[in-house]
């Protein structure tokens, strides 16, 4: 059975990998990191990674951008391979992740779910035969969503551009655009509301019709399932940087 440290233990998606975790013949926590203040667990949980004691095989990661940075650090150190699912990272993160993946397994996806990965599958295909429609994604999460557009979403318009050649510019905020839209654009629309788990929907719109592609997630135990996937993929992995495509 393979010992895993939960980073992001207090959070809502750590809580829930915790309870799949529960149930899974081939996984044990043995411990989690958290910042969140007298979060107490039936195992040790650790806001100090000098701290930690356990022998650990896979870390699965659901926190946030700044830790997953000190995390990295931690599993770099004692080559522990890591499951990323956090969002949010700028691209100069981004980069320090890609230079961590040269010493370290490292398993990143902005979206632990096979029917999204599926979704950017199908919008790849999708893309090319669209080509000269106007692209919108609107995405809805619940209302404690740091960051926006959602990793998803990015996710999502990357599987179009890369398709359609890396031509794409990404619109983000239209308020202080005083000028039509480019040919080249994908643009983005974030809700925030309620508890909504986390809803996706791309538009392709041409002068005289829409082809829509949505999806909606009802509960978050999708991420952690995939999560579990990924860790269990990952142990005895050489180095380097993998993703859903990877697992799939």
């Amino acid at each position: 059975m393979y010992k895993v440290l939960v980073s992001g233990a207090g959070g809502r998606m750590g809580k829930e990998v915790i309870s799949k975790i529960a149930d899974s013949p081939d996984l044990e926590v043995v411990c989690g990191f958290s910042k969140t203040e007298n979060f107490e667990g039936p195992f040790p949980i650790y806001s100090n990674f000098s701290e930690i004691k356990e022998k650990i095989d896979i870390i699965i990661d659901f926190s946030h951008v700044h830790t997953t940075l000190k995390v990295l650090e931690y599993a770099n150190s004692n080559h522990i391979p890591i499951v990323i699912a956090t969002t949010g990272f700028n691209t100069e993160q981004e980069k320090i992740i890609e230079n961590y993946s040269k010493t370290l397994p490292i398993f990143k996806s902005a979206n632990m779910s096979f029917d999204i990965n599926l979704m950017c599958k199908l919008l790849a295909s999708l893309a090319p035969l669209l080509a000269g429609s106007d692209i919108e994604i609107t995405e809805t999460h619940h209302r404690n969503k740091v960051d926006s557009p959602s990793g998803t979403a990015i996710l999502l318009a990357n599987s179009i551009n890369e398709a359609l050649g890396g031509k794409m510019k990404y619109v983000y905020n239209r308020h202080d655009l005083s000028k039509k839209r480019e040919d080249n654009e994908i643009g983005f629309s974030s809700i925030r509301g309620g508890n909504i788990v986390g809803e996706h929907t791309v538009q392709f719109f041409s002068p005289y019709e829409t082809f829509e592609i949505k999806h909606t997630s009802y509960s978050r135990s999708v991420f952690a399932e995939g999560a579990l996937k990924a860790a269990i993929f990952m142990i005895g992995k050489p180095n380097g940087l993998y993703s859903m495509n990877d697992l799939m």
